[in-house]
């Protein structure tokens, strides 16, 4: 019997359950991955009397994370993708020829539920006909601390989406004081709308005031791109616009200032489609400004559609507006309008057929005699119908008033 070698690998087996114990401990302790990594190092590089190591965890990408021993900084060697089918423990020499990877003489991949985790390379102190306890141990150490780091990601990324979560029912809930807590709805005004952000938050707004008994301005917006930033530019947007009414009726005036508002506040990286519009019941006078917005549509008792399409372009893409024309109907003693944004009119179908503005305004014209939440409640669900089962793209925003 040989005693000697019997004590080696008793001293071995007893390094490695050691290893085992102290990483084992490590991940207990809820240790930072940097830890993990350094523990990995000092157990394979002392312990185990490793000569040369790098170990590739796939993170986004393949990156290096620990190495030792080596001629080259293998943290600016990129990961040679040959190495990706290997499934077993093999010799580098067999698989490349040509390689900063020469330089070891063994690859151990590392894989969770056969997906590829980690490939380690190795040149040990032991012969190689030896050694394949030891390579098998490494296999297994390496495996336990990188599903331990990637189980730190998962449970790390699951916090951030909470908390991304979270905000988004803040913001949502915050937002929805951009819109009016009440909308008139009585014998001589009648206001209904319909919103429904792409996500929990959108860059969708409308609104009405009431500036005197007399006045009411309502308005219908649509701000580029969706999400978060969307939200917080229309917000902003809000905000200078409720702080506009309070200091001029004027739209000359309030368009003139919101395209300088937007455009420093999106830097020209964002724009919004905005319809207002100020009616006076003493004159009979419906004063408006379409800003690059789909057209609303206007109802009168026998007449046709008259689609609001004039004011001037898009708030944001210009620092001064080319033009501007403040749009004018007088003898407007009772009347239905309706805005939309185009998340409504580019909805498609199953055979991605466009809704299309037409389709609304030929809604409207045949519910001419109905109420705004009759006119708001057909037109969604013409809108559900004509969907089926396609998804939402964009945000969705109706506003219908009446005044009779």
């Amino acid at each position: 019997m040989d005693i000697p070698a019997l004590k080696a690998k008793y001293d071995i087996k007893e390094l490695e359950l050691n290893a085992l114990l102290e990483i084992t401990q490590a991940i207990n302790n809820n240790l930072p991955e940097e830890a993990l990594y350094k523990i990995y190092n000092f157990t394979l590089r002392a312990n185990l009397n490793i000569k040369k190591l790098a170990l590739y965890v796939l993170d986004d990408e393949w990156n290096c994370k620990v190495y030792f021993g080596t001629e080259r900084d293998f943290r600016t060697v990129p990961f040679d993708m040959i190495f990706i089918e290997s499934s077993r423990i093999e010799q580098v020499s067999e698989l490349c020829s040509d390689s900063p990877f020469n330089e070891f003489d063994i690859v151990v991949p590392v894989a969770h539920k056969e997906r590829k985790l980690a490939f380690v390379f190795v040149t040990s102190l032991f012969n190689l006909s030896d050694g394949p306890l030891n390579l098998n141990f490494i296999q297994v150490l390496s495996n336990i601390i990188i599903v331990a780091i990637e189980n730190k990601k998962l449970a790390r990324k699951q916090l951030e989406q909470e908390m991304i979560r979270l905000e988004l029912s803040i913001a949502a809930n915050v937002q929805q004081f951009l819109f009016p807590k009440e909308l008139p709805y009585n014998r001589w005004l009648k206001v209904a709308a319909f919103y429904q952000p792409h996500h929990s938050i959108g860059g969708d707004y409308y609104d009405f005031v009431q500036i005197n008994p007399d006045q009411f301005l309502f308005c219908i917006a649509d701000v580029s791109g969706k999400g978060i930033p969307a939200a917080l530019l229309m917000s902003n947007f809000q905000a200078s616009l409720r702080t506009l009414i309070r200091q001029t009726t004027l739209l000359q005036e309030i368009i003139t200032e919101l395209n300088y508002q937007v455009m420093s506040n999106a830097e020209g990286q964002h724009f919004i489609t905005f319809f207002v519009a100020l009616y006076d019941r003493s004159r009979s006078r419906l004063k408006y400004v379409n800003a690059g917005h789909i057209p609303p549509v206007l109802l009168q008792p026998g007449h046709d559609q008259i689609l609001l399409d004039q004011g001037t372009t898009v708030l944001g893409a210009f620092s001064k507006l080319p033009f501007l024309k403040v749009g004018i109907i007088e003898r407007l003693e009772r009347f239905t309008f309706c805005g939309f944004t185009d998340g409504l009119s580019e909805i498609r179908n199953v055979e991605d057929e466009e809704l299309g503005p037409e389709r609304v305004y030929e809604i409207v014209q045949n519910h001419a005699g109905a109420g705004p939440k009759e006119l708001v409640g057909a037109i969604t669900d013409a809108m559900v119908a004509f969907k089926g089962a396609s998804n939402f793209k964009d945000d969705v925003t109706l506003l219908s008033c009446s005044v009779s």
